[in-house]
C-alpha cells in the first residue's frame, strides 16, 4: 500500500488500479490500532456477490486464533485509526448492563436498543451466543433470559 492517505482503499495499492480491476475479490489485512496482536481482514472489492463482513484474528505465542466478526472499515485499517468501538464488545456490554436491572427482556426491545446504538442484528446475535443467553417463547413473544450473563 502506498502512503497516500485520504484515498479510497482500492486506490492505495502500489502500482495501478488495474490489479484490483482484474480480481473478482480483494481482501485487505491490517493491524488494529491499539491492539498490537490483533489483525482485521476487510474486503475492499467484490464484483461477484455482496461484501463479506470484516473478520478479526489474533496472533500470539501459542499461534493463530479467529476472533470472528469485527466492526471496522478498510479506511480504519489503512489509516491506523482505532475503530469507534468494537460493535461486538459494545453489544455484550449493553447486554451486561441490561442484565443488572432485569432477568428477562423481550427480544424486540433489545433489537431496538441495539439499533439506536448502531449495532446490527447479526452482531447482537453473536453477542447473545458468546454470553450464553437463551431465548424463550412466552405466548407469541420471544424473550431473552439474561441470567447467564450475571454468572459470567
Amino acid at each position: 500500500m502506498n502512503k497516500a492517505s485520504g484515498n479510497k482503499a482500492a486506490y492505495r495499492g502500489m502500482g495501478s488500479i488495474d490489479f484490483f480491476a482484474v480480481a473478482r475479490s480483494v481482501l485487505l489485512v491490517g493491524r488494529i490500532e491499539g491492539e498490537p496482536n490483533t489483525r482485521a481482514v476487510v474486503q475492499i472489492m467484490n464484483n461477484l456477490a455482496a461484501f463479506g463482513h470484516p473478520k478479526a484474528f489474533m496472533l500470539s505465542e501459542t499461534g493463530f486464533r479467529w476472533l470472528g466478526d469485527y466492526e471496522i472499515t478498510a479506511d480504519e485499517v489503512l489509516g491506523g485509526i482505532a475503530p469507534k468501538a468494537n460493535k461486538l464488545e459494545q453489544a455484550k456490554q449493553m447486554l451486561r448492563e441490561l442484565a443488572e436491572t432485569t432477568n428477562m427482556v423481550q427480544s424486540n426491545e433489545i433489537f431496538e436498543m441495539a439499533d439506536k446504538q448502531g449495532i446490527s442484528k447479526r452482531t447482537l446475535e453473536n453477542a447473545k451466543k458468546e454470553l450464553g443467553i437463551q431465548a424463550k417463547k412466552i405466548n407469541n413473544s420471544c424473550y431473552w433470559e439474561l441470567d447467564a450473563v450475571k454468572q459470567r
